[in-house]
C-alpha cells in the first residue's frame, strides 16, 4: 500500500531525512525505531501527506501522493498519535466520528460502527459520553484509535502512541494493540524509541540514524547479525530486548 522511493527532507540547513527507499509490507506492522531526531516521524509524515518530501515519490496504492488526492488518501490511512490527539471540546463519540459525519453517515450507521469499535479497543461505551478531560491516558488512547479505524482505513499509522503513559497501562495497551493488528491484519506503521516495544509489534524493524535506514529486518536480524556497531550499541542500551524478542516469538 505504501511505497518511499528516493525521498529525503531538509529544515533550512538541517537534514531531518536522507534519500530513503522503504516498502512498509502489506497486512504486517513494521517499527520505526531509532535515536531522538533520527528522522522516524519525518518518515511517518511523509507517509500520510503532512509534509512534503524536497526529493522522492511516495506512493499509496500504486498512485503518487500530491496536492491533488492527499484529502482523498488521507480517508483512506488511520493516524494515531499521543494520548490520541482528541479535540477538548467534543465528547469522546463525536471525536470519533468527526471525520465519518463529515462524510454525512446517518445515525444508525454511525451507531452500528461506534459500537463495533468500543467493543474491539474494549472501551465501555458510557465512556463515550466523556469528555477527553475526563478520560485515563490508555482511554484518550483507545478513543483515538477508534477515530483512526471508523473510516476502515486500509493503513494505520502511529507516532509513538504509548509514550506518555504510565508502565502498566501501556502494557495493557500493548496487548490489547497487537491483538487488533493481528485481528484487522492491516498495514501498520509505528513509531517507538523503545526497543522491548519495537519487538513486541514488529514484523520488520527499520532502525534509523541521522536520517538514514541503518538496518531493517525482524529483532532477531538486529540482534544476532547488527549491520554495524551503531545497530549493537543501539540493543544494549535498551532494556531486556532479547526478552522481546522471546515474547514476539511466543
Amino acid at each position: 500500500m505504501l511505497d518511499l522511493q528516493g525521498v529525503s527532507k531538509h529544515y533550512g540547513s538541517t537534514t531531518a531525512l536522507h534519500p530513503t527507499d522503504l516498502t512498509p509490507a502489506s497486512g504486517k506492522t513494521t517499527v520505526l525505531i531509532g535515536p531522538s531526531g533520527c528522522g522516524k516521524s519525518t518518515l511517518l509524515r511523509l507517509m500520510i501527506g503532512l509534509i512534503r518530501p524536497d526529493a522522492g515519490t511516495v506512493r499509496f496504492d500504486g498512485t503518487a501522493l500530491g496536492a491533488e488526492n492527499v484529502r482523498a488518501v488521507r480517508q483512506r490511512m488511520g493516524y494515531v498519535i499521543q494520548e490520541g490527539g482528541l479535540f477538548p471540546h467534543l465528547t469522546a463519540r463525536d471525536n470519533v466520528t468527526l471525520m465519518a459525519r463529515h462524510l454525512g453517515w446517518d445515525r444508525a450507521r454511525l451507531d452500528a460502527r461506534v459500537a463495533e469499535l468500543a467493543a474491539l479497543v474494549q472501551l465501555p461505551e458510557e465512556r463515550l459520553a466523556q469528555y477527553p478531560v475526563q478520560l485515563s491516558g490508555g482511554q484518550r488512547q483507545r478513543v483515538g484509535l477508534m477515530r483512526a479505524l471508523v473510516l476502515d482505513p486500509d493503513v494505520l499509522l502511529l507516532d509513538e502512541p504509548l509514550g506518555a503513559l504510565d508502565p502498566m497501562i501501556r502494557s495493557d495497551l500493548q496487548a490489547d494493540l497487537r491483538a487488533i493488528f493481528r485481528k484487522l491484519q492491516k498495514t501498520v506503521v509505528l513509531v517507538t524509541h523503545d526497543m522491548g516495544e519495537a519487538g513486541y509489534f514488529g514484523d520488520v524493524i527499520v532502525l534509523l540514524r541521522a536520517g538514514r535506514i541503518v538496518q531493517q529486518g525482524a529483532l532477531h536480524d538486529l540482534v544476532r547479525t547488527p549491520a554495524e556497531p551503531f545497530v549493537e550499541a543501539f540493543i544494549n542500551a535498551q532494556r531486556n530486548p532479547l526478552d522481546a524478542l522471546g515474547r514476539q516469538e511466543g
